[in-house]
């Protein structure tokens, strides 16, 4: 599972970084300006649940269910979360109306919180002694 963990937080930290480049120099003349913060703002949650996946695969604090939680949760989440505000925000340039699935943002969002409760919960839970000196 650490492995996954580690994979997945890998590769959404460097599709962070694609999709970031992409909204920066490539939307710059296509998108108005507020839509491309939106897209920088889909780019900035994907990030940091990178380094969310990263840090729980890295560690040893957080059991193995609580991992497979936070896996999914973020998988999922940046998924819907992420993925619709790049489609919202880029949505003048298809011909597919993104703001029908609008209604899916909040539920990543809310998958990804979710996805931080998990973490916490189980740290707060664990009963070795983190870093405590």
């Amino acid at each position: 599972m650490n492995k996954r963990l580690l994979i997945t937080g890998a590769v959404l930290g460097m599709l962070s970084i694609v999709f970031g480049a992409f909204g920066a120099h490539g939307l710059k003349t296509l998108i108005a300006e507020s839509s491309i913060q939106t897209f920088e703002t889909g780019v900035r949650y994907q990030m940091y649940h990178a380094f969310l996946l990263l840090i729980v695969g890295g560690t040893n604090f957080v059991s193995l269910k609580a991992k497979k939680s936070v896996y999914w949760l973020v998988l999922v989440g940046v998924i819907l979360f992420s993925g619709s505000i790049y489609g919202l925000s880029t949505n003048t340039l298809t011909s597919f109306d993104f703001k029908i699935i609008g209604f899916v943002t909040p539920i990543g969002g809310l998958l990804l919180i979710l996805a931080w409760g998990f973490a916490v919960v189980n740290l707060i839970k664990n009963k070795s002694k983190i870093g405590d000196n």
